[in-house]
């Protein structure tokens, strides 16, 4: 049977370098789905992730991910996503921290964390320390909270909007409204009573409107 997504090729003995490799930074390591994620400390993560650049060809941090646990007494963990070219070979790298304790930036290492840290700081609340532009980059100017942790509430907060009616942007509380999601649950063979944009296409020429000619009608 095909693989439902696309296979990462194994590397033989991969966990056992990068232990010898990063030392007391290893924490622990596991493999699921022929995927393999490394913790380590959270001090030394921009040295683990130097050493898994320059040492084992890990050459592109492809992404950063953060993830929140409100049960855990480090509840947040940052996860970086790491590809090695010449070796056709991916790892994850994660670190956990929680809201006190800042994670070292690793923009020394892969400049592409740069906005990858902005993201998770103004999702999570995580901070990187060493950033020298850790702003918010997804939500609005004056935002207050970080809508990606699980006790994020959804109400009584404000939203940003352009008002075409005041020419400029305002802010208002936020509002869960439900309007797409008024069925009018009618039968498709029967059609709906309203029109979309291009239904006028559909609807019968005028009375007295000229039709057009047929091609054997055409003089040449």
């Amino acid at each position: 049977m095909a693989s439902p997504a696309p296979l990462v090729p194994a590397r033989e003995g991969i966990v056992d370098a990068v232990r010898a490799a990063i030392g007391d930074a290893f924490l622990s390591a596991r493999e699921e789905v022929d995927e393999i994620s490394i913790d380590v400390a959270r001090a030394r993560i921009a040295d683990v992730l130097r050493t898994l650049r320059d040492s084992l060809d890990y050459q592109q941090l492809m992404e950063m991910a953060g993830v929140d646990y409100p049960e855990r007494a480090e509840r947040f963990e940052v996860v970086y996503h790491l590809l090695s070219v010449t070796k056709n070979h991916r790892l994850r790298v994660r670190v956990s921290t929680d809201e006190e304790n800042p994670v070292p930036t690793v923009t020394g290492v892969y400049p592409v964390a740069g906005w990858l840290e902005r993201e998770i700081f103004d999702m999570y609340g995580v901070v990187f320390e060493g950033n020298k532009d850790l702003r918010r980059i997804l939500t609005d100017y004056g935002f207050r909270g970080h809508p990606q942790r699980k006790d994020f509430p959804l109400t009584g907060y404000v939203e940003l909007r352009y008002s075409e009616e005041e020419k400029r942007v305002v802010y208002e509380p936020v509002q869960l409204s439900q309007d797409f999601r008024t069925f009018d649950f009618l039968s498709p063979w029967e059609g709906a009573e309203y029109y979309l944009p291009g239904d006028e296409k559909g609807q019968p020429e005028a009375p007295g409107a000229p039709s057009p000619l047929k091609a054997d009608e055409i003089r040449k």
